[in-house]
Protein backbone atom coordinates (compact mmCIF):
# COMPACT_ATOMS: atom_id res chain seq x y z
CA UNK A 1 0.00 0.00 0.00
CA UNK A 2 1.42 3.18 -0.78
CA UNK A 3 1.44 5.59 2.09
CA UNK A 4 0.65 9.38 1.52
CA UNK A 5 2.59 12.01 3.11
CA UNK A 6 0.45 14.72 5.06
CA UNK A 7 0.30 17.45 7.87
CA UNK A 8 -1.71 19.23 10.21
CA UNK A 9 -1.20 23.17 9.92
CA UNK A 10 -2.52 26.27 11.69
CA UNK A 11 -3.00 28.82 9.44
CA UNK A 12 -3.38 32.89 9.83
CA UNK A 13 -1.13 32.78 13.08
CA UNK A 14 2.24 32.11 14.92
CA UNK A 15 1.33 29.86 17.58
CA UNK A 16 0.22 26.54 17.88
CA UNK A 17 -3.19 25.82 18.57
CA UNK A 18 -3.88 29.16 17.28
CA UNK A 19 -5.86 30.36 14.00
CA UNK A 20 -7.55 27.37 11.08
CA UNK A 21 -6.25 24.36 11.68
CA UNK A 22 -6.02 22.51 7.96
CA UNK A 23 -4.82 19.04 6.75
CA UNK A 24 -2.78 18.98 3.82
CA UNK A 25 -1.87 15.65 1.83
CA UNK A 26 0.28 15.41 -1.17
CA UNK A 27 -0.28 13.06 -3.98
CA UNK A 28 1.76 11.56 -6.30
CA UNK A 29 -1.29 10.98 -8.80
CA UNK A 30 -5.08 11.98 -9.29
CA UNK A 31 -7.24 10.56 -6.46
CA UNK A 32 -10.53 9.67 -6.53
CA UNK A 33 -12.89 12.42 -5.24
CA UNK A 34 -14.72 9.80 -3.18
CA UNK A 35 -11.57 8.86 -1.50
CA UNK A 36 -10.52 12.46 -1.14
CA UNK A 37 -14.13 13.40 0.81
CA UNK A 38 -13.81 10.34 2.80
CA UNK A 39 -10.38 11.36 3.97
CA UNK A 40 -11.33 14.84 4.23
CA UNK A 41 -14.04 13.46 6.96
CA UNK A 42 -12.13 11.38 8.59
CA UNK A 43 -9.63 14.57 9.62
CA UNK A 44 -12.82 16.08 10.41
CA UNK A 45 -11.37 19.95 10.00
CA UNK A 46 -12.99 22.91 8.12
CA UNK A 47 -11.06 21.74 5.36
CA UNK A 48 -8.35 19.58 3.87
CA UNK A 49 -6.60 20.20 0.98
CA UNK A 50 -5.10 17.79 -1.78
CA UNK A 51 -1.90 18.92 -3.92
CA UNK A 52 -0.20 17.22 -6.56
CA UNK A 53 1.92 18.19 -9.44
CA UNK A 54 0.83 18.81 -13.03
CA UNK A 55 2.15 20.64 -15.95
CA UNK A 56 2.97 24.38 -15.23
CA UNK A 57 2.81 23.96 -11.48
CA UNK A 58 0.85 22.38 -8.57
CA UNK A 59 -3.33 20.93 -8.95
CA UNK A 60 -4.96 22.10 -5.53
CA UNK A 61 -8.64 21.26 -4.54
CA UNK A 62 -9.88 21.68 -0.55
CA UNK A 63 -12.78 19.61 1.08
CA UNK A 64 -14.36 20.42 4.13
CA UNK A 65 -15.96 17.71 6.17
CA UNK A 66 -18.97 17.09 3.84
CA UNK A 67 -18.50 19.01 0.33
CA UNK A 68 -15.49 20.07 -2.17
CA UNK A 69 -14.89 23.66 -2.21
CA UNK A 70 -14.34 25.90 -4.77
CA UNK A 71 -11.73 28.66 -2.92
CA UNK A 72 -10.75 28.21 0.50
CA UNK A 73 -7.84 30.67 2.10
CA UNK A 74 -6.40 29.16 4.96
CA UNK A 75 -5.65 25.46 3.41
CA UNK A 76 -3.79 26.83 0.60
CA UNK A 77 -1.61 28.83 3.17
CA UNK A 78 -1.51 25.57 5.20
CA UNK A 79 -0.60 24.27 1.55
CA UNK A 80 2.43 26.67 0.95
CA UNK A 81 3.52 26.03 4.60
CA UNK A 82 4.11 22.54 4.13
CA UNK A 83 5.46 21.59 1.01
CA UNK A 84 8.19 24.71 2.06
CA UNK A 85 8.81 23.38 5.05
CA UNK A 86 8.85 20.10 3.91
CA UNK A 87 11.44 20.83 1.14
CA UNK A 88 9.35 19.52 -1.50
CA UNK A 89 9.60 23.38 -3.45
CA UNK A 90 12.56 25.73 -2.11
CA UNK A 91 10.81 29.07 -0.04
CA UNK A 92 12.60 31.11 -2.97
CA UNK A 93 10.00 29.44 -5.40
CA UNK A 94 6.65 31.21 -5.94
CA UNK A 95 4.17 28.28 -6.20
CA UNK A 96 1.21 28.54 -8.31
CA UNK A 97 -1.71 26.61 -7.94
CA UNK A 98 -4.57 25.58 -10.76
CA UNK A 99 -8.03 25.51 -8.94
CA UNK A 100 -11.68 25.39 -9.31
CA UNK A 101 -11.17 29.37 -9.08
CA UNK A 102 -8.49 29.75 -11.13
CA UNK A 103 -5.05 29.76 -10.95
CA UNK A 104 -3.46 31.29 -7.55
CA UNK A 105 -0.22 32.01 -7.00
CA UNK A 106 1.61 32.44 -3.43
CA UNK A 107 5.01 33.68 -2.36
CA UNK A 108 7.24 34.27 0.85
CA UNK A 109 7.60 37.36 2.38
CA UNK A 110 9.56 37.55 5.67
CA UNK A 111 7.62 35.78 8.30
CA UNK A 112 4.39 35.86 6.19
CA UNK A 113 3.09 34.16 3.23
CA UNK A 114 1.28 35.87 0.93
CA UNK A 115 -1.60 34.30 -1.28
CA UNK A 116 -2.63 36.04 -4.52
CA UNK A 117 -6.47 35.79 -4.76
CA UNK A 118 -9.45 37.15 -7.10
CA UNK A 119 -11.64 39.72 -4.97
CA UNK A 120 -15.11 38.90 -4.51
CA UNK A 121 -17.01 42.00 -3.47
CA UNK A 122 -20.67 42.21 -1.90
CA UNK A 123 -23.40 43.86 -3.96
CA UNK A 124 -25.91 45.24 -2.03
CA UNK A 125 -28.80 42.69 -1.59
CA UNK A 126 -31.79 42.17 0.81
CA UNK A 127 -31.00 39.54 3.47
CA UNK A 128 -33.09 36.17 2.25
CA UNK A 129 -35.34 35.01 4.21
CA UNK A 130 -34.59 33.61 7.63
CA UNK A 131 -31.02 35.05 7.87
CA UNK A 132 -31.45 38.01 10.33
CA UNK A 133 -33.18 35.97 12.85
CA UNK A 134 -30.85 32.82 12.41
CA UNK A 135 -28.25 35.44 13.11
CA UNK A 136 -30.38 37.66 16.13
CA UNK A 137 -28.77 40.95 14.85
CA UNK A 138 -29.67 44.23 13.02
CA UNK A 139 -27.46 44.70 10.24
CA UNK A 140 -26.17 48.45 9.07
CA UNK A 141 -25.54 46.46 5.30
CA UNK A 142 -26.39 43.35 4.35
CA UNK A 143 -24.62 42.10 0.73
CA UNK A 144 -24.10 38.71 -1.81
CA UNK A 145 -20.95 37.34 -3.16
CA UNK A 146 -20.72 34.51 -5.49
CA UNK A 147 -20.18 32.14 -2.58
CA UNK A 148 -21.39 34.34 0.64
CA UNK A 149 -23.25 36.96 2.42
CA UNK A 150 -22.04 39.94 4.12
CA UNK A 151 -23.56 41.09 6.67
CA UNK A 152 -21.89 44.38 8.62
CA UNK A 153 -22.89 45.51 12.21
CA UNK A 154 -22.21 48.55 14.38
CA UNK A 155 -19.56 47.45 16.40
CA UNK A 156 -16.96 44.53 17.31
CA UNK A 157 -18.61 44.00 20.28
CA UNK A 158 -22.16 43.51 18.62
CA UNK A 159 -20.02 40.84 16.31
CA UNK A 160 -18.69 39.11 19.39
CA UNK A 161 -21.88 39.07 20.75
CA UNK A 162 -23.60 36.66 17.62
CA UNK A 163 -24.53 33.48 18.23
CA UNK A 164 -26.25 32.04 15.46
CA UNK A 165 -29.01 29.45 14.72
CA UNK A 166 -27.13 26.96 13.19
CA UNK A 167 -29.94 24.83 12.12
CA UNK A 168 -31.48 28.12 10.45
CA UNK A 169 -28.25 29.52 9.16
CA UNK A 170 -27.65 26.42 7.00
CA UNK A 171 -31.23 26.41 5.19
CA UNK A 172 -30.05 29.84 3.55
CA UNK A 173 -28.90 29.39 0.15
CA UNK A 174 -25.24 30.05 -0.41
CA UNK A 175 -21.62 28.95 1.44
CA UNK A 176 -21.85 30.81 4.32
CA UNK A 177 -21.90 34.36 5.83
CA UNK A 178 -19.57 36.58 7.11
CA UNK A 179 -20.09 39.03 10.06
CA UNK A 180 -18.32 42.10 10.33
CA UNK A 181 -17.66 45.27 12.10
CA UNK A 182 -14.76 47.79 11.86
CA UNK A 183 -12.02 47.79 14.57
CA UNK A 184 -12.31 49.81 17.57
CA UNK A 185 -8.64 49.89 18.45
CA UNK A 186 -5.45 50.89 16.77
CA UNK A 187 -3.73 47.94 16.23
CA UNK A 188 -6.87 46.50 13.33
CA UNK A 189 -8.93 48.05 10.82
CA UNK A 190 -11.77 45.53 10.95
CA UNK A 191 -12.81 42.32 12.49
CA UNK A 192 -14.78 39.74 11.35
CA UNK A 193 -16.36 35.91 12.13
CA UNK A 194 -17.22 33.88 9.64
CA UNK A 195 -20.30 31.30 9.66
CA UNK A 196 -20.92 27.78 7.07
CA UNK A 197 -22.95 25.25 8.59
CA UNK A 198 -24.49 24.34 5.18
CA UNK A 199 -20.73 22.81 4.08
CA UNK A 200 -20.58 21.09 7.72
CA UNK A 201 -18.42 24.16 9.15
CA UNK A 202 -20.68 25.84 12.13
CA UNK A 203 -18.25 28.86 12.51
CA UNK A 204 -14.50 28.82 10.43
CA UNK A 205 -11.83 29.90 12.58
CA UNK A 206 -10.07 31.94 10.34
CA UNK A 207 -11.54 32.32 6.71
CA UNK A 208 -9.17 33.57 3.70
CA UNK A 209 -11.57 33.48 1.32
CA UNK A 210 -14.09 35.72 2.94
CA UNK A 211 -11.66 38.12 3.00
CA UNK A 212 -11.53 38.34 -0.49
CA UNK A 213 -15.05 39.90 0.45
CA UNK A 214 -13.89 41.81 3.43
CA UNK A 215 -10.89 43.78 1.68
CA UNK A 216 -12.84 45.29 -0.97
CA UNK A 217 -15.74 46.16 1.02
CA UNK A 218 -13.33 47.76 4.04
CA UNK A 219 -10.99 49.33 1.37
CA UNK A 220 -13.83 51.20 -0.36
CA UNK A 221 -15.15 52.41 3.57
CA UNK A 222 -12.06 53.03 4.61
CA UNK A 223 -10.19 54.71 2.01
CA UNK A 224 -7.19 52.54 2.14
CA UNK A 225 -6.08 49.95 0.46
CA UNK A 226 -3.69 48.11 3.12
CA UNK A 227 -5.49 46.65 6.25
CA UNK A 228 -4.96 44.44 9.07
CA UNK A 229 -7.82 42.18 9.96
CA UNK A 230 -8.55 40.14 13.30
CA UNK A 231 -11.44 36.82 12.89
CA UNK A 232 -12.33 36.96 16.32
CA UNK A 233 -13.15 33.62 16.69
CA UNK A 234 -12.38 31.30 19.56
CA UNK A 235 -9.18 30.40 18.30
CA UNK A 236 -8.62 33.98 16.03
CA UNK A 237 -6.11 34.66 13.54
CA UNK A 238 -4.47 37.59 11.92
CA UNK A 239 -4.36 38.58 8.11
CA UNK A 240 -1.96 41.59 6.18
CA UNK A 241 -4.16 42.49 3.30
CA UNK A 242 -4.02 44.27 0.25
CA UNK A 243 -6.29 45.37 -3.00
CA UNK A 244 -4.60 45.19 -5.80
CA UNK A 245 -7.44 46.07 -8.18
CA UNK A 246 -9.74 43.01 -8.66
CA UNK A 247 -6.87 41.07 -6.86
CA UNK A 248 -6.87 40.80 -3.07
CA UNK A 249 -3.48 39.80 -1.63
CA UNK A 250 -3.55 37.49 1.58
CA UNK A 251 -0.59 37.72 4.38
CA UNK A 252 -0.56 35.33 7.10
CA UNK A 253 1.78 33.04 9.02
CA UNK A 254 2.01 29.49 9.82
CA UNK A 255 2.62 26.73 12.16
CA UNK A 256 3.41 22.85 11.55
CA UNK A 257 0.95 20.88 14.42
CA UNK A 258 2.29 17.49 13.46
CA UNK A 259 3.34 15.63 9.68
CA UNK A 260 2.80 11.81 9.09
CA UNK A 261 2.19 9.57 6.63
CA UNK A 262 -1.48 8.06 5.80
CA UNK A 263 -1.71 4.49 4.79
Amino acid sequence: MTSIRCWQVDAFTNRAFGGNAAAVCWLDTEADPAWMQAVAGEMNLSETAFVRRVEDGLELRWFTPTVEVDLCGHATLATCHALWSAGIVTPDEPLRFHTKSGLLTCRKNGSFIELDFPATPAAPAAPPPGLLEALGVKPVFVGKTRFDYLVVLDSPQAVLAVRPDYAKLGEIPCRGVIVTARASDGEFDFVSRFFAPAVGVNEDPVCGSAHCCLTPYWAEQLGKTTLMAHQVSERGGVLRLQLKGDRVILGGQAVTIWHGELL
